[in-house]
């Protein structure tokens, strides 16, 4: 039996037609971006916790938690150490004394970023070892004028228990040893998360 012109066209037609319905509905699953429910993916209501520890930033002795990686040409001859880069491996601890106990660590760089005063830019995370926190993270993006009674630093995400996580940490110096440049600094965080 011989195919007709009309009817080569009209199964063109429909299959042509069915092409298209396939890509609309393929076209779902290649998105870039969609919509998603938060209480399917378990964000059902926000909380507000507050973190209290001690940051121990110790560039002195055998075993520095923070070393300085890079600097500019002219650091050395800079009042405020502009251009230098510090990374950091820093305890954090529940109580102000090094040996009390390790909560987590403060991991990331410093940055001298002034020219005019000791104000370092702040990219860390807070790495949780205790607790229901043990595995989660904060972390902070901001600016951290050292010499300042208090300082506020964005916190700017965060993983585990922090998903989703905004807020601000509240840095106060506890203990500057000006000879070796080792501080303790006392942290209080607000964070929303889910």
């Amino acid at each position: 039996m011989a195919m007709t012109l009309q009817n080569s066209s009209s199964l063109c037609t429909i299959l042509l037609t069915l092409l298209f319905i396939l890509t609309l509905v393929g076209a779902g699953d290649n998105r870039f971006s969609r919509p998603l429910s938060r209480v399917k993916h378990g964000l059902k209501k926000e909380k507000l916790s507050h973190l209290h520890f001690y940051f121990h930033d110790i560039v002195s002795g055998r075993s520095p938690t923070a070393i300085r990686v890079a600097q500019a040409p002219t650091t050395q001859n800079s009042s405020t150490g502009f251009g230098a880069v510090v990374m950091m491996d820093d305890p954090l601890t529940s109580g102000p004394e090094l040996g009390s106990k390790l909560v987590g660590k403060a991991q990331g760089i410093y940055a001298s970023a002034s020219q005019t005063e000791i104000g370092f830019l702040m990219v860390l995370n807070f790495a949780f070892i205790e607790g229901e926190h043990n595995g989660s993270t904060l972390s902070v993006l901001g600016r951290n004028t050292v010499f300042s009674t208090v300082r506020e630093m964005p916190i700017v995400g965060g993983s585990g228990l922090f998903r989703f996580a905004r807020g601000y940490a509240r840095a106060k110096t506890h203990k500057l040893d000006l000879n070796t440049g080792d501080a303790v600094v006392e942290y209080n965080v607000y964070v929303l998360h889910y």
